[in-house]
């Protein structure tokens, strides 16, 4: 789709001249999900990766986990009053026989804008919905997940030299998978952090790569419970941001195992849980 970016026109004041030109700016639009004909959920997002994003979002509800589960995602024709498709309402199919959870209005509250219900609360529904653990040893078979600080201070500059929008527009939110060697396998921008992430996520379901157990999710920006959500249920071991987590973040990724890191700024990364998936050589503050 070709309306990731549009033109406005824009007053430009530089050191006191002033100029009129066009900008180009990060396209913001509404996407109505529904699943199985039934309306399900709006979010704002920057058009493209639809189906992706739809999905995504979908394995953070608990609905789908597997590429078989997934019958097929459409867009909705008459949209409008005079039957044109706006491209903006998704249809999402199960196949059939797969089960789909009661989705009540309060689950949906908090698992778009991570508000609404206690903390408390918040935890156990990501416990219950959960398709897999936390697990990066296959079963105790492989050793699990080990990261050098000198791999994870690289990987904010990768992220930012493979986004494309961001660097015509300046507004744009990423998120990144990377292998545990620091392979890029995938990035995906949006306006927003979490449609970035069920854009990742949602590719690798049509992909049938899920779960991504030993990957490393790294996001521009903060980490909210919301992201800390999808990675758990993505079933991904470990999540980096460039900026500061949440309280309930953090309460999230101790409780499943994952490893959660902010402030992941050149050598310098706070690590708020999972610390044995870091190699860290040097004696930890205790003060």
């Amino acid at each position: 789709m070709g309306r990731v970016t549009e033109r406005r026109k824009v007053i430009r004041v530089r050191n006191g001249a002033v100029s009129s030109r066009p900008d180009t700016l990060v396209a913001e639009e509404p996407l109505e999900i529904r699943l199985n004909g039934k309306p399900l959920a709006i979010t704002m997002r920057t058009p493209g990766d639809d189906f992706a994003l739809a999905a995504g979002f979908l394995v953070s509800e608990g609905v789908l986990g597997r590429a078989d589960e997934l019958q097929n995602i459409v867009y909705c024709a008459g949209a409008t009053e005079d039957g044109s498709n706006t491209y903006n309402i998704v249809d999402v199919r199960t196949a059939p026989g797969v089960v789909v959870p009661d989705i009540t209005l309060e689950r949906n509250v908090y698992t778009t804008s991570s508000c609404g219900l206690c903390g408390k609360a918040s935890l156990d529904a990501v416990r219950t919905t959960a398709r897999w653990t936390i697990d990066d040893t296959a079963g105790g078979t492989t050793p699990p997940v080990r990261l050098e600080p000198e791999l994870l201070a690289s990987l904010p500059d990768r992220l930012r030299a493979a986004q494309r929008v961001f660097d015509r527009t300046g507004g744009l939110h990423a998120a990144a998978l990377f292998t545990e060697d620091g392979e890029l396998v995938d990035i995906r921008e949006d306006v927003g952090r979490h449609n970035a992430v069920d854009k990742l996520v949602g590719r690798a379901l049509q992909n049938g790569t899920l779960p991504l157990a030993r990957t490393v999710l790294l996001v521009s920006g903060r980490a909210s419970f919301e992201l800390a959500q999808k990675a758990v249920m993505a079933g991904i071991p470990v999540l980096a941001a460039v900026s500061a987590p949440s309280s309930l973040a953090v309460d999230l990724a101790a409780e499943t195992g994952l490893t959660l890191i902010g402030f992941l700024r050149g050598a310098n990364m706070n690590v708020y849980a999972g610390e044995h998936r870091v190699a860290l050589r040097a004696t930890a503050d205790q003060g």
